[in-house]
C-alpha cells in the first residue's frame, strides 16, 4: 500500500502548491520540492530489498560484482538526474534541466564504458 500513500502524498502536495501558486508562486515551488524530497526518501528506504535481491542474483551468476556495480551506478545516475531535472523544470529552469539530462546521459555512457570494452575484447579474442 506504499504506492497508494505515495500517490496521495503527491496529489495533496500538488493541490497545496496550486493554492499558493496564484499569490506566492515561490511557495508552490518550495512545497513541490519538499514533497519531491519526501517521495524520494521513500524510494531510498525501499532500496535495501532491491540490493538484497541483487546480491542473491550475483551469487547465482558468480561474477566478481563488476557488472552489478556498474548497473547500480547507472541506475543511481539515472534516478538522481531525473529527480534533479524534474525539480529544475518545475521551477521554470528548462535549460538547466536539459543540461542535467545531458550530463546524466554522458555519465551513464562513461559508467558503461568498461563493460563495452570488455565485450569488444571478448569478441576480438573469439575472432582472433
Amino acid at each position: 500500500m506504499d504506492v497508494l500513500r505515495i500517490g496521495i502524498l503527491g496529489i495533496v502536495g500538488v493541490m497545496l502548491a496550486l493554492q499558493f501558486k496564484a499569490n506566492k508562486p515561490e511557495y508552490g515551488i518550495y512545497i513541490g520540492f519538499a514533497v519531491s524530497l519526501l517521495i524520494f526518501s521513500f524510494v531510498v528506504s525501499g532500496l535495501s530489498s532491491i540490493f538484497e535481491s541483487m546480491g542473491i542474483m550475483e551469487k547465482y551468476i558468480g561474477s566478481d560484482g563488476t557488472y552489478f556495480s556498474v548497473l547500480l551506478k547507472v541506475i543511481g545516475i539515472t534516478y538522481i538526474c531525473e529527480f534533479c531535472s524534474g525539480i529544475c523544470r518545475d521551477a521554470g529552469y528548462g535549460s538547466v534541466s536539459g543540461q542535467i539530462e545531458i550530463f546524466g546521459k554522458l555519465s551513464v555512457l562513461a559508467a558503461g564504458m568498461p563493460i563495452l570494452l570488455a565485450i569488444i575484447q571478448s569478441i576480438q579474442e573469439i575472432a582472433g
